[in-house]
């Protein structure tokens, strides 16, 4: 069955966002080397300010994702004051990078991985934790049940939309979202879209 379909079927309260919001629509990245250095450089910043740092990034680089050699070869120096990135997030990008051109991360094997095998190799990179090693899976990978229960974003859409007092914890989010394996991305999505819809999710 259709996901969304599906989701339709076992959840009446998601039937209802689902409605509201429209056909799903979701852009999933094609390099994964690409995916994650945008995953750290907007790491902690609002939008707009993670755009500009990510603009000034690919301009220094000729308006071209840089190879992971190019960001070892660049010197922390220029990173921080041409760039405008933090000196951690330097040391995260180099340390990516270092282990992509080591072997110590093979990229292109992270395809043929379990989801929980993909997060368990993209931890190991500094600056990388569960919640931007299930952001990798949902946008690079298109993995089809991933559900980030320690995004604020979704546990602000669950809270309204089930009528919970406070911010369900994990291990309340994971028993509403029982029913929607094996296509909890698509309703991560919905719930996504959701704060946009009700402004007093915030």
């Amino acid at each position: 069955m259709d996901p969304v379909r599906y989701l339709s079927k076992v959840d009446p309260q998601l039937r209802i966002l689902i409605i509201t919001i429209g056909k799903y629509s979701i852009k999933i990245r094609a390099s994964a080397f690409q995916s994650l250095v945008e995953s750290i450089i907007y790491q902690q910043l609002t939008g707009s300010a993670a755009n500009v740092i990510y603009g000034r990034f690919i301009k220094y680089y000729n308006n071209v994702m840089p190879t992971p050699m190019e960001i070892i070869s660049t010197s922390d120096i220029e990173l921080k004051y041409k760039v405008g990135l933090s000196s951690k997030k330097v040391q995260y990008l180099k340390d990516l990078s270092t282990r992509v051109v080591e072997q110590k991360l093979d990229l292109d094997l992270l395809s043929a991985m379990s989801d929980e095998e993909v997060i368990n190799q993209l931890i190991q990179v500094k600056g990388i934790g569960r919640w931007t090693a299930e952001m990798f899976l949902i946008f690079c990978l298109g993995r089809p049940d991933v559900l980030p229960v320690t995004d604020l974003g979704i546990r602000k859409a669950m809270q309204k939309i089930y009528s919970i007092p406070e911010l369900p914890k994990p291990a309340e989010m994971l028993a509403i979202a029982q029913p929607w394996r094996p296509h909890r991305t698509v309703a991560t999505w919905y719930l996504w879209k959701s704060l946009s819809k009700f402004t007093s999710i915030g």
